[in-house]
């Protein structure tokens, strides 16, 4: 009986040696790959998809918005801010990702990703790379860090002579999930503004936003809801959605600062559409749309207010669409450009938007009425790392042989950088208007591209603006929170032409000034605060020497 016992347990550790022996064994082959990587760098993505590497595991690592391992930001305030902040969930940046394991490495694929990652304002970085290779199958990492998403909403600014300031709460990163809620009143000249804002793009995990968003103002209100499964890759073979609007508001206009003619416009609005694509193809993607959108406008006196020559006739318009967008896969990565220290998309490929409808009386439609919109760009990378972009667009109705509510504009910009920290900018916009109303007139001035000038100095039809600006961007990184940079501008423009023509305000304007760059970057709301001085060089009438403006805007 001792004997058959004993046989047993020497049995069972011959049994456990072997199992200790794989073990080791199985480890040394493990430590012996990884040193062998470390050894030899990883292939890049573009020799993985030539050799044909197919994904494996796909990992996601989510990091908080300060990196604790770094010196610099590991001291009490930081910890308690990733303390304070959820951080996003990895499964909301997985759903966004557009490889999956088991499929072929593609370049293409990898790149979209990161560049529709770096879209959402609660993402500061972002790092797709191979982490693993062996036997043909490719692990990948996807690092991505944190803004800080919460914004009390508390701001003031001043611009073309008038001040605003701001109180609200907004939220971008709801408990991580990457819906975004936001309240906020601002406080300007002519009264108040409250706003409501809730975004998800990613309802109940799939690839369907809903927006909605309210506004009441003190000139009217308005509001706006849609569900939309949108064409969200290259690759996307179809969209889907609807979308309606209602929006009342005081249509005023003004002569030399004098209110001249006051309306109330009525406008509710519902569309649906459908869209199909055979993906990207040859580095091409088209998309095809089919749509119907319901308008009806009604307008009415405002008692006690200057009535306009003549009130607007109410309208409905029922129009089926179609619509057509091609767009070339080509963009260029860089940074310090319109941002200061954040990698920026430059969309260099041919881009191109037609939407055509027609509104018949068959369908209910007040009368007859041809609805059109184009756009085009397209930009060019050229020696010394310089970047020219071209844009135009244009957009109105066609009915009883004549173009209505016509807007034209066409823009170019051209980035010439002399190093990664200095560039001179020039920006040319020209836009043209036919048979608009007081709501779409052209405006120049402190707001509206000549900060030397007040809001809305000169007015028309017909306008032209040039902005010339030096850059500089510093490597000052001030509490690991804000990158600065600086600029001097050169600005020259003039609006002119049709019934809102300002006459005592004519010929061409210009202005000289200065500023500072503080760019936002730990948060989410990507704010690049202005600090200026700007001179007007020609003024006519009474316009201060001095211009100061405080303002924060999403680019340089």
């Amino acid at each position: 009986m001792n004997s058959a016992c004993c046989m047993r347990r020497r049995s069972r550790c011959r049994i456990v040696a072997h199992r200790v022996i794989a073990l080791l064994l199985s480890s040394l082959c493990v430590l012996h790959q990884a040193l062998a990587q470390d050894a030899e760098p990883l292939p890049s993505f573009e020799q993985l998809e030539a050799e044909g590497a197919i994904i494996g595991e796909i990992r996601i690592d989510n990091q908080n918005i300060f990196d604790l391992s770094d010196p610099r930001e590991n001291n009490f305030l930081y910890r308690l801010a990733n303390d304070l902040h959820i951080r996003t969930r990895q499964s909301v940046i997985r759903r966004q990702l557009l490889f999956n394991s088991g499929e072929p490495v593609s370049v293409q694929r990898i790149d979209e990703t990161e560049r529709l990652l770096r879209e959402n304002r609660y993402l500061y970085e972002v790092r797709i790379r191979p982490i693993a290779y062996h036997d043909g199958v490719v692990d990948i990492e996807v690092v991505t860090r944190d803004t800080w998403t919460l914004d009390p909403g508390l701001g003031f600014s001043r611009k073309g002579g008038d001040n605003k300031s701001t109180l609200g709460l907004k939220e971008l990163n709801l408990f991580g999930t990457g819906t975004a809620i936001e309240w906020e009143r601002t406080t300007v000249d002519e009264g108040y503004v409250d706003a409501f804002q809730f975004n998800n793009n990613h309802l109940f995990g799939s690839r369907v936003r809903l927006n909605y968003a309210y506004e009441d103002r003190y000139d009217g209100k308005g509001q706006f809801a849609a569900l939309v499964r949108p064409f969200y890759s290259l690759e996307t073979h179809w969209a889907a959605g609807v979308e309606g609007s209602t929006v009342d508001q005081l249509v005023s206009a003004y002569t030399d600062d004098t209110l001249t003619s006051q309306y109330q416009r009525n406008t509710d609005a519902v569309g649906i559409f459908g869209g199909w694509s055979e993906g990207l193809v040859d580095g091409w993607t088209r998309r095809y749309f089919v749509g119907l959108d319901y308008l009806e406008t009604n307008y009415e006196l405002v008692p006690g207010q200057p009535p306009p020559a003549e009130l607007p006739a109410d309208e409905i318009r029922v129009s089926p669409y179609l619509r057509y967008q091609v767009i070339e896969n080509e963009f260029e990565k860089t940074t310090n450009r319109r941002e200061i220290g954040r990698v920026e998309y430059f969309r260099l490929g041919f881009a191109s938007d037609i939407k055509l409808g027609y509104a018949a009386t068959a369908l209910g439609s007040t009368r007859p009425v041809w609805s059109y919109l184009a756009s085009v760009s397209k930009g060019w990378s050229m020696s010394g790392d310089r970047i020219l972009v071209a844009a135009g667009s244009v957009a109105g109705l066609y009915a009883d042989g004549n173009s209505e509510d016509q807007l034209l504009a066409g823009a170019v910009q051209y980035f010439i950088p002399q190093s990664n920290r200095a560039q001179t900018f020039f920006g040319l916009a020209v836009d043209a208007a036919t048979d608009v109303d007081e709501s779409n007139q052209l405006l120049l001035g402190g707001d509206n591209g000549l900060p030397g000038y007040p809001t809305g100095y000169q007015s028309g039809d017909r306008r032209v603006l040039l902005n010339i600006e030096q850059r500089v961007y510093t490597n000052w990184f001030p509490f690991r929170l804000f990158r600065v940079g600086g600029a001097v501008f050169f600005d020259t423009g003039r609006a002119w032409g049709g019934e809102f023509s300002n006459a005592e305000k004519p010929g061409w304007l210009a202005d000289v000034g200065f500023g500072l760059r503080i760019f936002s970057v730990r948060s989410a709301f990507g704010s690049v605060f202005h600090v200026d001085v700007a001179f007007p060089i020609n003024p006519v009438g009474d316009v201060p020497d001095t211009q100061f403006l405080i303002y924060r805007t999403r680019g340089f």
